[in-house]
This record gives structure tokens, C-alpha cells and sequence, in this order.
């Protein structure tokens, strides 16, 4: 694995049962830098991405970060490694408050050594969840309810951070601002793999590309360079990407 790459993904299949959901994938993800993964429902980016945390079996290939193999290891042993992910649908604990949300974050023992230097960090991207850290998360707005994924996915203090469809069914100026602090956070040094279905956003975002079709990739590369109308063209699954 190159010095510059912080994850390589390597012939990755995934099933399940007897359905193949991930076919061969290989990706590189450059370290520091933002990495979009575009695909329409059923693409298979979910099950990709479930197979790097640890969730999903692998029948083959492997998962590197930095230079070591976490294939197969236990999903808290990949966050301790430096890898987290703020799911689809925020996931947050309706039931605990917000702020024990996000000390569930920094559970593990190097993170919660410094548990008050990462909340100041939590609550200097996203104030709402200050104004909001005594209150049930079950109260919180769909954009509050993500801000508090994403905080909480830091509260780890990781070096690659995976955000699953953060503006899913949230208003523009709400995925506007998420995705302001999402670049305060790679420009403080962490690399960012965003997973999209919107696909103007996601070339806009990014500095590298990958397009999953059926559990294949079928475009990748450096997103300056990278025609929209082609990337279109294989998430819709027209010409040869069909």
C-alpha cells in the first residue's frame, strides 16, 4: 500500500447467502483527503461499507489501514485502530441525551483520556448540540439528529471518518452546513469517505471518485477529472453500465 493511500480495499466480495452483494471491489483511499462513493439504492455501498467497519462477513479479499490488514477484526477494534462510521439514519440513542450520545462516542479508553477536549471539539462544529446536551435525542430534528451522528463518530478521535448518506431526506440549507463542518473536520487532517446517492454534490465535494453499479465499481478517479454526464450515466445504469 502506498505512503499516501490510509485504506486499501482489495477484491472485495460480499455475500448474502447466496446472493453476491459486493463483487471484486478494489479502492484506494488517499490519506487527507475527501472520497465520495456514489450509487442509487442497491448499488451495494451500505454492504461495502458494513464489510470495512467489521459487520459484514468478507467471503474474499481484504480491508488495509495503514499498511495493516483489519479484515475480519471486531467492529470496536477497527474504530480503536482510527476507522469509525456515522451510519444511514444517524442511529443516535433516542433514549440517552444527548451529550451521553456522544460520550458513548469516546468509549474507548485513548479516546476517553481526553473525552473533554474532543466534546469541545464536538460543540465548536455543531453549537446546536451544546444548546441541546441535557435533552433526549428523541427530540431532535432529522439535520440535529445527523450533526449528532457525526459528532459523536469523532468523539473516537479518528483518522478516517465514513459518513453513510448524511443529507438523506434533510432540507438544503441543513446539508449545507453539515457539509461545512464535514470539510472543517478534513481540513483539520482527518480523511473523509463520503457515501452519496447525489451525485452533483458528491463530484462536488470530493477529490477522488468511486461509482458502485451493482456491486461493482464502474468509474473511479481523481473527481476534477471526471466527466458528470458519464457518472450519471452508470448510476442510472444506461449504455454500458447497464
Amino acid at each position: 500500500m502506498s505512503s499516501d493511500t490510509i485504506m486499501a480495499v482489495k477484491n472485495l466480495d460480499v455475500f448474502y447467502g447466496d446472493f453476491q452483494a459486493v463483487h471484486g471491489v478494489a479502492m484506494d483511499f488517499p490519506k487527507g483527503k475527501i472520497i465520495s462513493i456514489i450509487g442509487s439504492n442497491g448499488a451495494g455501498k451500505s454492504t461495502l461499507l458494513n464489510a470495512i467497519m467489521g459487520v459484514n462477513k468478507t467471503a474474499r479479499g481484504a480491508v488495509e489501514f495503514e499498511g495493516q490488514d483489519i479484515t475480519g477484526l471486531k467492529t470496536s477494534a477497527i474504530v480503536a485502530k482510527g476507522v469509525v462510521m456515522s451510519p444511514e439514519g444517524s442511529g443516535v440513542f433516542e433514549d440517552m441525551s444527548v451529550g451521553e450520545n456522544l460520550l458513548m462516542g469516546a468509549h474507548l479508553p485513548h479516546a476517553w483520556k481526553q473525552k473533554d477536549r474532543l466534546l469541545d471539539r464536538a460543540f465548536a462544529l455543531f453549537p446546536v448540540l451544546k444548546e441541546k446536551e441535557g435533552q433526549l435525542a428523541t427530540f431532535l430534528s432529522g439535520g440535529q439528529r445527523q450533526m449528532l451522528s457525526i459528532a459523536r463518530a469523532l468523539m473516537s478521535d479518528p483518522k478516517l471518518l465514513i459518513c453513510d448518506e448524511v443529507s438523506l431526506g434533510l432540507a438544503p440549507a441543513i446539508i449545507k452546513d453539515i457539509y461545512d463542518r464535514i470539510f472543517e473536520v478534513n481540513d483539520a487532517g482527518v480523511t473523509v469517505v463520503l457515501v452519496e446517492q447525489e451525485v452533483k454534490r458528491s463530484l462536488e465535494c470530493s477529490d477522488y471518485s468511486y461509482v458502485l453499479v451493482k456491486g461493482r465499481v464502474v468509474i473511479e478517479g481523481e473527481t476534477a477529472r471526471l466527466s458528470e454526464s458519464e457518472v450519471k450515466d452508470a448510476y442510472f445504469g444506461t449504455n454500458k453500465y447497464a
